[in-house]
């Protein structure tokens, strides 16, 4: 029969519009009290309409600059200045904590690996700091989303495997990544290629198949230990599609098997739903969402069901882990390398096209999530990306290489996207946020120990299967993981 009709679940809609988030989350209208103090001073027949929309629109300009809360408000002509014991409202986090996103890149310059390697550097440091010797990534975090590769990486730390445990540490993700990197994604050439997907062949799906089903067996997006978002292009709607264990757990069409959920995001293939009632014809997710941090964060501000306490980016930390931009010279023409200053006029080869396309996406998603989350953008949101000379230093298929190669990277200065003044390079390298970064997380879970009222509601979602892969993680311990959805 004819697929499900599409469900009116509110991140679908949003995901639709990414760039539209920065505009949802930043402008904020006039409160209540603001526009009653407007009215009265518009009463006042010494208050003219010249100084009314001047104080209309420095509110506005206030509250979209610096993130300005209560007014201070209209100030009359005989009141200049506000009473001295005037309280100014601030907005405060939530006390019960804040939810905490992990977004992931598409394979960028690094193939996933730059991000790979960062995760296993942060649960390093997650298990120093709270004592866990087999604390996962997925313990520290409530929502994920990865697209490509980082699709890829978080259904591997995501999925649930033996003991209800995540399937694989992030150590043991990268290494399975340095190993099938080019089983994945067998169709990437060139200096930073990226969106490798669009270009497999056919004869590759199998390869990649076989490599998947070994890993996850028939674990569908229900058999997660925490909520994940993983993205595609569906060449059938011709629109971006949004695997999600809310929507799987809500009902059978839109629950996907794991190993296809993972092919869809990193190039082409065709699938159905366990029931077989809707039918994905997918693209690489890189297409959809290079950077998938707009859409999760849409997700949680859009499911007070289960994020009932989220009222605003302050009560978010997200943490997103770019896989590396290229830094080459004049591109390399279809006829061949050019020099001088011809080269600067050359026709750029297809794959350098599409590598500018898609990191130039990711950074206009960067951008918009720092816009909207203003002045709480250095407490909240932490954005790790690395300039990548020369990616061959992540061409080896040993994991101990790759580490290497990204501790280079990671030392680099961070780059932050401020308001209005494009980049600006931090005075912490990119380890040195990470290490911030578990720090808070760290935090974060141990006030959840003390704290009766519980950050997050996951719906129960039964599991298809007890034990769905055939590939199964080496730690059984129950360390404290939410309930799954």
């Amino acid at each position: 029969g004819p697929p499900a009709p599409f469900p009116p679940f509110p991140h679908f809609s949003a995901f639709a519009a990414i760039t539209g988030i920065s505009l949802s989350l930043v402008f904020c209208t006039l409160s209540t009290r603001a526009m009653a103090a407007a009215a009265a001073a518009f009463m006042e027949p010494s208050f003219g309409m010249d100084k009314l929309s001047y104080e209309i629109f420095s509110i506005l300009e206030s509250k979209f600059l610096f993130g300005y809360e209560e007014p201070k408000v209209l100030l009359r002509a005989a009141d200049a200045s506000p009473a001295p014991n005037a309280a100014v409202a601030t907005k405060a986090a939530s006390p019960t904590g804040r939810v905490r996103i992990l977004s992931v890149d598409a394979g960028g310059a690094t193939d996933g690996l730059l991000a790979a390697a960062s995760l296993a550097r942060l649960e390093s440091s997650l298990k120093k700091l709270s004592g866990e010797p087999s604390a996962r990534i997925a313990d520290f975090f409530d929502v994920a989303a990865g697209s490509g590769a980082g699709g890829v990486l978080v259904a591997l730390l995501f999925t649930r495997g033996a003991g209800g445990r995540p399937l694989l540490s992030a150590a043991e993700a990268l290494d399975f990544l340095a190993n099938n990197r080019r089983v994945i994604q067998p169709a990437r050439k060139g200096r930073g290629a990226g969106l490798s997907g669009i270009f497999r062949k056919k004869g590759d799906a199998g390869c990649s198949g076989r490599v998947l089903r070994r890993v996850f067996g028939e674990s569908t997006l229900r058999d997660t230990v925490k909520p994940v978002l993983i993205p595609c292009y569906d060449l059938a709607t011709g629109a971006p599609f949004l695997f999600s264990r809310a929507d799987a757990v809500e009902t059978d069409g839109f629950d996907f098997l794991m190993r296809e959920v993972c092919a869809a995001t990193v190039g082409a293939a065709e699938m159905r739903s366990v029931d077989g009632r809707t039918v994905i014809a997918s693209l690489d997710g890189g297409v959809a969402a290079g950077n998938p941090a707009a859409a999760a964060i849409t997700h949680v501000l859009n499911n007070r069901t289960e994020f009932p306490f989220v009222a605003g980016v302050e009560d978010l930390l997200v943490l997103s882990l770019g896989n590396g931009e290229s830094l080459s010279a004049a591109p390399a023409a279809a006829g061949g390398r050019r020099r001088g200053a011809r080269a600067a006029t050359a026709s750029p080869a297809p794959s350098h096209i599409i590598r500018i396309a898609g990191e130039g996406a990711s950074d206009m998603v960067d951008q918009a999530v720092s816009m909207a989350f203003g002045h709480n953008r250095t407490a909240n949101y932490v954005r790790i990306q690395a300039n990548v000379g020369e990616p061959s230093k992540f061409q080896s298929s040993d994991a101990g290489d790759v580490q290497a190669a990204a501790g280079v990277l990671l030392a680099q200065k961070n780059v932050e996207s401020v308001l209005f003044r494009g980049k600006k390079v931090s005075e912490r390298s990119n380890a040195e946020k990470l290490e911030w970064v578990s720090a808070e997380l760290v935090r974060e879970h141990e006030g959840r120990k003390r704290c009766p009222i519980p950050v997050v509601v996951f719906k129960k979602g039964s599991p298809r299967s007890s034990s769905s892969s055939v590939l199964s993680s080496t730690s059984n311990s129950p360390m404290g993981v939410a309930s799954p959805r």
